[in-house]
């Protein structure tokens, strides 16, 4: 038996005729693919076939074919729950049999001291008239539109430029961009370089000084200090659209008729991002004083399942971009393990956290019907505009949506 209670060491021998009538079926299976003269696949006699390829051939196709069988009569006779895939270890094999270590992860014991009355309380949200006013501005400039502009450039407008950058009087690669806009603020440029376009007006021409950071991935470059020759082509800047009844439909807001409409509705939106957040923290929170008055032993098998769960997920949003992992990894000079050993805290916490609510909805006696679970299959069908076929498909089945109801509610029960 393994240190942790939940980690279960079970040796299976297989031997005599059990063990003779593995190895036949193996042979029997391997003999159709056996090229051997004078025998069509499947003919050769069985003395033939181990002449040429040798008895030990067979022994690990013949473990394969009663593995599946062994493992389900260990976890029947011990009364075990596997949570996890088992390993499975050959600590001997030869012609007379096979012996094998099972190795099974089951749950393990939650023993949590309290979980009620913990005295955490909810961060209290207010939203004031100038944070629905900043967001209303935001918008303003996501619909803002652009026009030439003849005069000088200021902070917030695009200068088409002309440029090209001198390294010790010599042209660089990659330094050179004709009729490129760039967004005075925006930050896209090397630090140093935007702040002095301000000023200049169109056709004027000026040589710009700066110093490529110690960080820049080009060697020839970083900490290098270098000179742009500019030319402004073209000044253009952002005209905010006024607060009336046309832009409130471009926004979609049928119900908003005035500025003071549209500052109520913001706020309105606001508070309830505000108390996502907070109640996003209150649930963390309170699961993090619960954690700290339980014991419990996670199997590491727990938290690499998790960061599997999560890296992958990481590797679909990067898809989502564009780009694989590795190049990634290249731009922010890191690596794929690297950031899964990153990862790693938060799938522990997160493992943790589902064992405690699995724990009280024991506890608890929180059982999901039937009904409750078809109920909400139909809700989330409706909500996703999927089909309640498709609805289960992705959600993993009606047990899922039954755990999910089921922690839910656990959740429920710690908030009082």
């Amino acid at each position: 038996m393994s240190k942790q209670k939940n980690v279960h060491e079970i040796t299976v021998k297989v031997k005599g005729e059990e063990w003779s009538n593995a190895i036949d079926k193996a042979f029997k299976k391997a003999n159709q693919k056996a090229k051997i003269d004078g025998f069509r696949p499947g003919k050769a006699p069985k003395e033939i076939f181990i002449k040429k390829y040798g008895k030990e051939s067979l022994y690990m196709d013949a473990v394969d074919l009663i593995l599946d069988n062994k493992y389900q009569e260990v976890i029947k006779n011990n009364d075990l729950i596997p949570v996890v895939s088992p390993k499975v270890d050959i600590k001997n094999i030869d012609e007379n049999g096979v012996e094998l270590l099972f190795t099974i992860t089951t749950k393990p014991e939650v023993n949590i001291k309290k979980y009620k009355d913990l005295g955490i309380k909810k961060d209290e949200v207010k939203v004031t008239k100038k944070e629905a006013e900043e967001k209303i501005k935001e918008l303003q400039k996501q619909y803002a539109e652009i026009v030439v502009k003849d005069d000088k450039i200021d902070e917030g407008d695009t200068a088409v430029i002309d440029f090209e950058g001198f390294l010790n009087d010599e042209p660089f690669k990659g330094g050179t961009g004709e009729n490129y806009p760039l967004e005075i603020g925006s930050h896209t440029f090397i630090p140093g370089f935007e702040e002095q376009l301000v000023g200049m007006k169109k056709d004027e021409a000026k040589d710009i000084n700066v110093t490529f950071p110690e960080d820049y991935p080009s060697d020839e470059l970083k900490g290098q200090q270098v000179v742009f020759k500019v030319k402004v082509r073209e000044v253009k800047t952002k005209t905010l659209p006024e607060l009336n009844e046309e832009f409130f439909l471009d926004l979609g807001m049928d119900d908003v008729k005035t500025k003071e409409e549209l500052i109520k509705k913001m706020e309105e939106e606001i508070k309830a991002e505000k108390e996502y957040v907070a109640n996003n923290k209150y649930i963390d929170d309170l699961l993090e004083e619960i954690s700290k008055n339980t014991e419990v032993e996670i199997p590491e098998e727990f938290i690499e399942n998790e960061l599997d769960r999560m890296f992958h997920q990481f590797e679909d949003n990067i898809k989502m971009q564009g780009l694989t992992v590795e190049q990634y990894c290249g731009f922010i000079k890191t690596t794929p393990e690297a950031i899964r050993e990153q990862m790693k805290g938060e799938a522990t916490k997160r493992v943790k956290y589902r064992l405690l609510l699995e724990e009280i909805a024991a506890l608890e006696k929180i059982e999901i019907t039937d009904e409750e679970a078809e109920k909400e299959a139909d809700h989330l069908a409706t909500h996703y505009q999927m089909t309640k076929e498709e609805l289960l498909k992705a959600f993993g089945g009606t047990e899922m949506i039954k755990y999910d109801l089921q922690m839910r509610k656990a959740l429920e029960i710690i908030q009082g």
